[in-house]
């Protein structure tokens, strides 16, 4: 059955996979901000503790039921069930999963076509073709159509390919060229001035906020939505894992990942921000808080690469395939969520499935687009904000009071035979049986 599904070939393969689906848009944009906004080391510091102290155990739930299955989330749940109303149960937080992570890639797309519309940008420019330059930085229907259909487009073409010619191939070459291009930039960026002030904003720790409710609530968010936990990707990602992989080990390298690009992109983020404040840019909003989202990567940074004469060109086709990169690392396992349901559960072929699915996604991205004020943040808010910590505390119940602590172990022990001694067995089964879940609500109702 694995063969005829598809695995990973390598350890590296899944790495890259999981940490391309990790590492998205919201933490390139997200993580700097709230951590400058939050203490700043103060924020890092807590969100390094509850990264790994509270979304390492919700990943690992995920992992471990996903290669136990070796199925899409509706099958998985159900078949760890152990009674008809956990197997109902099973199929609707399935169901729910698929529904709520095609929704989410229904915006996304429109938010990744910006990022591709402004790749091209200044590469229209370098040709003189100021005319299709300015179209293509402009918020508009027909522009915002074609990006998000030409995004799709591009996952589509990747899912199609399978586990080990489309996912893992594609995330083995995107991932480390997104290290490398981050790396880069990071370099550059440094000598500029106004870097050190914003290096500052990110490093130095206003530790008198460490216990400040806001502040926990919001790292805590951070640690378990960055690693893109509650809507089935790593389940789907953790039933294409060989069993002879220790799952424990190559769980927390992918938090690690996750975590070390997280805390990188804040050292070219805020720095960033203030070498434009120095340049007359400028990066705080109405509140006076620091612009975040959308607005900073489609405002503040162009007009920072605007003040950097020749060298802005190139640093902003760097910083935009950055962008791409990670958005299509993401956007690639979210897509895999219903394709392998579709596969899987009503016997589509591979190809056709991702077609199909890939298309009816694409159209909701259309929706959202000529609808965009009262749709567009209505649709984040439910997917995001209300379905997927609802989805993540469904999975920590599941794993931790539905299934049976006896398959668990064996399942774990099948790449780790000595885990049962270990510290992991030791803590990770009252984690994620009480602690997560309780975590999970607090961020939920905050």
């Amino acid at each position: 059955m694995a063969s005829t599904r598809g695995e990973f070939s390598s350890r590296f393969g899944f790495l890259m996979a999981a940490s391309g689906s990790a590492v998205g848009l919201g933490n390139i944009w997200g993580f700097p901000t709230n951590a400058a906004t939050n203490g700043g080391a103060a924020f890092l510091f807590a969100y390094l503790i509850l990264a790994f102290a509270l979304a390492y155990p919700a990943l690992m739930a995920e992992l471990i039921i996903g290669r136990h299955a070796r199925a899409n989330a509706v099958t998985a749940l159900r078949l760890i069930s152990r009674s008809k109303r956990s197997r109902v149960l099973g199929t609707i937080v399935g169901l729910t999963g698929i529904l709520t992570v095609s929704f989410i890639l229904s915006f996304y797309a429109i938010v990744s076509g910006w990022m591709m519309a402004f790749f091209f940008d200044p590469l229209a420019r370098l040709m003189g073709m100021d005319g299709l330059a300015k179209w293509l930085t402009q918020d508009a229907e027909l522009r915002n159509s074609i990006f998000a259909l030409l995004f799709m487009a591009l996952t589509v073409f990747i899912i199609s390919a399978g586990v080990k010619n489309g996912i893992e191939k594609w995330a083995s070459r995107l991932m480390p060229s997104l290290i490398i291009i981050l790396l880069l930039l990071i370099l550059y960026v440094f000598t500029l001035p106004g870097a050190t002030e914003g290096l500052r904003a990110y490093l130095v720790p206003d530790f008198s906020r460490i216990a400040d409710p806001a502040l926990l609530v919001d790292a805590m968010g951070q640690a378990f939505f960055s690693l893109s936990l509650g809507v089935g990707t790593m389940l789907i990602y953790g039933s294409y894992i060989s069993k002879r992989e220790d799952l424990p080990t190559i769980g927390g390298l992918v938090a690690l990942l996750d975590v070390g690009i997280a805390v990188l992109a804040g050292m070219l983020i805020l720095p960033a921000m203030y070498v434009a404040l120095a340049n007359g840019v400028e990066i705080f909003d109405a509140t006076g808080g620091l612009i975040a989202g959308p607005g900073l990567i489609v405002s503040v940074l162009p007009a920072l690469f605007a003040t950097m004469s020749g060298i802005g060109l190139f640093v902003g086709v760097a910083f935009f395939a950055l962008m791409t990169i990670a958005s299509l690392t993401s956007s690639i396992s979210m897509l895999e969520v219903p394709v392998a349901y579709g596969v899987e559960h009503h016997g589509l072929e591979r190809r056709k499935a991702a077609i199909a699915i890939g298309s009816l996604i694409a159209l909701i991205s259309l929706v959202i687009v000529f609808n965009f004020d009262p749709l567009f943040d209505l649709v984040v808010t439910y997917t995001t904000e209300v379905s997927q910590p609802l989805l993540g505390f469904a999975f920590c119940i599941f794993v931790a009071w539905i299934w049976q602590r006896n398959d668990i172990l064996s399942e774990i022990k099948q790449g780790s035979p000595e885990v049962e001694s270990g510290l992991f067995w030791k803590i990770w089964p009252f984690y994620v049986k009480f602690i997560c879940p309780v975590a999970i609500l607090v961020v939920y109702f905050q």
